[in-house]
């Protein structure tokens, strides 16, 4: 009768001990094996059969619960919404075009008046008078050094020049 220790059991099966630990605390009393004079699990083949059966059953009830089918209504209900989310995709997707059409139709309106307005004659609000000479630096007659002084700009904010 040979006698197998938890490592080599965890390392044949590819487990943690911790894990077969856990799988012989889960086996019924009459598979669990008996503990040495040193508080040691005894293991014989037929524990470790016991263990191989229950963690293959484990790893096959896990693999029935990922596999398993959804229930018919959750899938109408994912269905029904799927078809709620294309038609709110085509409903903005009619907006969107209809956005870039009006952005396009401005752009043009845009460009019509900026071609007009400069094909115009500039109005007489465009060019400086000729008597403006409110940036130009001239001696004043009363200044016989010749230097000059700088005379105050008109305008909105001709106060903040000061």
């Amino acid at each position: 009768m040979a006698s197998k220790t938890i490592s080599s059991i965890a390392k044949e099966l590819n487990l943690s001990r911790a894990r077969v630990y856990q799988i012989i605390d889960m086996l019924d009393d009459n598979e669990k094996p008996l503990k040495d004079s040193n508080d040691r699990y005894v293991i014989d083949d037929s524990v470790v059969n016991a263990i191989r059966k229950y963690y293959a059953n484990s790893n096959t009830k896990a693999k029935q619960e990922k596999t398993s089918p959804i229930d018919d209504k959750v899938l109408d209900i994912m269905r029904r919404q799927l078809d709620e989310k294309d038609r709110q995709i085509e409903k903005l997707t009619q907006l969107l075009n209809q956005q870039q059409q009006l952005n396009l139709s401005t752009n043009r309106q845009n460009e019509k008046l900026l071609d007009t307005t400069t094909n115009n004659n500039p109005s007489q609000d465009d060019n400086p008078s000729p008597n403006d000479d409110t940036d130009v630096l001239k001696p004043t007659e009363s200044n016989s050094k010749g230097e000059e002084t700088k005379t105050l700009k008109k305008g909105l904010f001709g106060w903040l020049r000061r």
